[in-house]
């Protein structure tokens, strides 16, 4: 039997059918188990930052493997608490801050819809297209349909405004608002990038009302967007910030960062993790962040994001480009994304067609200048061989 009969045969059905069975990679490159080679420019979904079998990260989790692994939270370690310590430093927030470490975005952005529940109320404004998890209580902020229907009813009170609207998010928070939660950057939605003066305007209708201003920056956070977090150019400061996928280059962890009042409202008993902040994903962590500083990749994500933007705006089959740095969408002239990514996939270039009209594309920070010329001069041969026109 093959790889993927056994998977049918073995798996739960979750996700359908595999696209591919891969067996290796190197860089920005995977190899499935027929040998055949791919240029992959989804990252698995933004996580991959450093690309497949970085040696400094194969370096930091294997030395600490060797050295210490698990230990559960009635202990720490040298990793856990630097970590913690760099992440507040890049966030930079004129309020003090403090961390608690999860094993994933949805745990992460579990862990911080608890937290706004400590401030008394239960309200939370959410915007349409957001994604923020699949567990209970990540679900009950998701907008999806789709993925809300079957395990309804959810937690909360939760109130889904359009995404960017500014005069529809004020009107929504009231008094008894917990928090607003916003992405700077939608992902799962096809890249809608908040507009000049939103989360400014969400800012000041979280202080009217005395809410948390809760961003999700586990997609568009840890240098994908050319900066270490998306929000940073707004010069908004959060409550919370929540983090996951590029933070641990592949390694599973996740974050929640308190800042302010906020850092304190999760009290001993609150909350828990039996994994969360172990020392082996804190030193992924921490390379992580050595390497996209050591190896300047915000600027190279800053610079090679807009070629790759611009490459593909010059084809009218392509109606609009989104995005910053490397966390890039955009819309076809007709429903043809599956074509499209099944398409570029045959070209040997993985993609994702995350609505019926819209690709994304979420490649490994290190993706190089070579690798997003051969996707580039492949591309109107992808969009021909889907059959856009």
């Amino acid at each position: 039997m093959s790889y993927q009969e056994r998977y049918a045969a073995s798996l739960m059905n979750t996700f359908g059918p595999p696209k591919l069975v891969l067996a290796r990679g190197e860089g920005a490159h995977v190899w499935d188990t027929e040998g055949r080679e791919y240029v992959d420019l989804l990252g698995g979904i933004a996580v991959n930052a450093l690309g497949h079998a970085h040696p400094a990260l194969v370096a930091a989790v294997t030395g600490q493997l060797e050295t210490l692994g698990h230990i559960s939270n009635f202990f720490t370690s040298g990793p856990q608490v630097e970590l913690a310590e760099r992440l507040l430093a890049l966030l930079a927030a004129p309020a003090p801050g403090k961390v608690f470490f999860t094993n994933s975005g949805t745990e992460a952005n579990e862990a911080a819809f608890k937290l706004t529940r400590r401030t008394g109320r239960t309200h939370v404004v959410v915007a349409e297209g957001a994604f923020h998890g699949r567990t209970m209580g990540a679900l009950a902020l998701t907008s999806k349909e789709a993925y809300r229907a079957p395990f309804e009813p959810l937690p909360g009170h939760v109130t889904f405004v359009p995404y960017g609207d500014a005069t529809a998010l004020t009107e929504a928070v009231t008094d008894e608002t917990a928090a607003i939660l916003l992405e700077p950057i939608q992902g799962e939605a096809g890249v809608n990038v908040a507009p000049d003066g939103y989360l400014a305007a969400a800012r000041a209708a979280a202080d009217e009302h005395g809410a948390l201003l809760w961003l999700d920056e586990i997609q568009s956070g840890m240098g994908r967007t050319g900066a270490w977090f998306a929000h940073a150019a707004s010069g908004v400061v959060p409550d919370i910030v929540t983090l996951a996928k590029g933070l641990g280059g592949g390694f599973p962890i996740g974050a929640v960062i308190g800042l302010g009042a906020a850092a304190d409202l999760l009290e001993p008993g609150n909350h828990g993790t039996t994994f969360g902040g172990n020392p082996v994903a804190c030193a992924a962590a921490l390379a992580v962040i050595a390497t996209i500083e050591g190896e300047e990749l915000l600027e190279h994500v800053t610079v090679l994001g807009q070629k790759i933007r611009d490459g593909l705006a010059a084809d009218p089959r392509v109606t609009e480009v989104r995005g910053e740095g490397l966390l890039i969408g955009l819309d076809l002239v007709s429903d043809s994304s599956a074509a499209v990514a099944a398409a570029a996939l045959e070209a040997g270039f993985i993609v994702n067609n995350a609505t019926p009209c819209r690709i994304r594309l979420a490649p490994p920070l290190v993706l190089t200048q070579d690798d997003a010329a051969a996707f580039l001069a492949a591309w109107p041969g992808i969009l021909d061989a889907a059959g856009v026109s």
